[in-house]
């Protein structure tokens, strides 16, 4: 039996990054940047207003308030100042200001020469059209000045940054369109067995709904994966083969799930193994400790048989698959969260294997410690219910040398994704 750590070295070892394409920095986010994206100019290009007000020479409006900083909260010592125009955000007319005059002006609307600040409305009191300043302004207050932000040559969105809302809006802000990315590993799901039908059919006797293909399509998008839902395949030897060789060519990564232990598996085994290497095997881990991994196709695509049980599917999918699609991604971090948390109820487990049982994670309001309760996690319940699953927030890890943990006692707990 080989352990989870031999098992995901193996796997994680077969990760293969996508070649960057280069896509609209609209369909960008989320993805890991491939290049470093140098600003060709300057942000802002030009000195512009960062409020409504009144752009300035600031020395014409050094309103005395007695300390020598040139404010003051309510004095007006100041002259009346004529407003001789205004200007608009877009404006593109060249405005040339005179000592002794003021320019309307709204936020983002490019200064007129010889403006150094701009005075917010509220700071002064206005009389047809003349001003009279109510409090004083310094050179550069309320300016955003050119290349403030970014300079030429500065790198706006550095190679291997994920990019976020933040990173699009500076990408656009240095003019570019599109963005080189490493993009979204391409994934092909698969679920075998002459038990299953489509959630759309009436199953009869000794028939199941297709589950695993929609839980694992939704858990390698979330993931991070481009994910092809293939639906129930034959298992006629040809019609298989068929199906797979389909989805080897257009893919980085194929899921299987059906029977990955016992008889019923030897016609997939026997396919598989004409397109690779496959090894199916018991890793020490439960639910989900028989299983396999291979490299198919041409291409060596990395391809996972995994249990019929849905939930035994997709706790191997988080194990397994998952550090796979994000190490593709180009993440550092490929693992869930751990924390430790304490247990609010006594947990059974298997011993010679690792645990990775549903529970349901929560924070002391007081102390701010976590603490945990597994969902059917009891002596003697079932692992392939998938209510539980649902209903989980977490995957609580136990050793493979311990069969029973108390209430009270500390594990390792596995972020899932967050609900709600």
């Amino acid at each position: 039996m080989r352990s989870v750590e031999e098992q995901l070295a193996l796997v994680t070892a077969a990760a293969v990054a996508p070649r960057p394409v280069r896509v609209s920095i609209s369909e960008a986010q989320g993805l890991l940047c491939a290049e470093e994206v140098v600003a060709e100019r300057p942000l802002p290009s030009f000195d512009q207003a960062a409020i409504d007000g009144y752009a300035v020479r600031s020395v014409d409006v050094r309103v005395d308030s007695g300390d020598g900083d040139g404010r003051d909260d309510g004095a007006n010592g100041s002259a009346s100042l004529p407003v001789v125009g205004q200007i608009t955000a877009g404006s593109r007319q060249p405005t040339r200001l005179q000592p002794g005059q003021v320019v309307r002006v709204d936020t983002g609307a490019p200064l007129p020469t010889l403006a150094d600040a701009v005075l917010p409305v509220g700071w002064a009191e206005a009389s047809g059209r003349h001003i009279t300043p109510t409090r004083g302004v310094r050179t550069g207050d309320y300016v955003r000045r050119i290349g403030d932000d970014v300079q030429p040559g500065d790198v706006a969105v550095r190679a291997g940054s994920i990019i976020g809302p933040a990173q699009v809006g500076l990408l656009a802000s240095v003019g570019r369109a599109k963005v080189l990315v490493h993009p979204k590993p391409r994934m092909a799901v698969i679920s075998v067995g002459d038990e299953l039908i489509d959630v759309d059919g009436s199953p009869g006797t000794g028939q199941v709904y297709d589950v695993n293909s929609y839980a694992l399509t939704a858990a390698g998008r979330d993931a991070g994966a481009d994910v092809h839902r293939v639906g129930i395949a034959s298992t006629e030897p040809g019609r298989l083969r068929e199906v797979l060789e389909g989805q080897l060519v257009r893919s980085e990564l194929v899921v299987v799930s059906g029977a990955a232990g016992g008889e019923a598996t030897t016609r997939i085994r026997q396919v598989m193994a004409e397109l690779g290497e496959i090894e199916v095997n018991r890793v020490a881990m439960h639910p989900g400790s028989v299983q396999g991994f291979g490299r198919l196709g041409r291409d060596e695509v990395p391809t996972f048989l995994l249990p019929s049980n849905p939930v035994s599917a997709l706790v191997v999918f988080e194990i397994m698959v998952r550090p796979l699609i994000r190490i593709a991604l180009g993440k550092r971090q490929p693992m869930r969260r751990t924390v430790r948390a304490r247990t609010v109820a006594p947990i059974s487990s298997v011993e010679g294997r690792r645990g990775y049982l549903r529970g349901q994670l929560m924070r002391d309001t007081d102390t701010g410690e976590y603490l945990v309760r597994a969902l059917g996690g009891a002596q003697g319940a079932s692992t392939h219910l998938l209510a539980s699953l649902a209903e989980a927030n977490c995957l609580v890890v136990i050793d493979p040398e311990v069969s029973a943990v108390r209430a009270g006692d500390e594990v390792d707990v596995m972020f899932l994704a967050q609900r709600g």
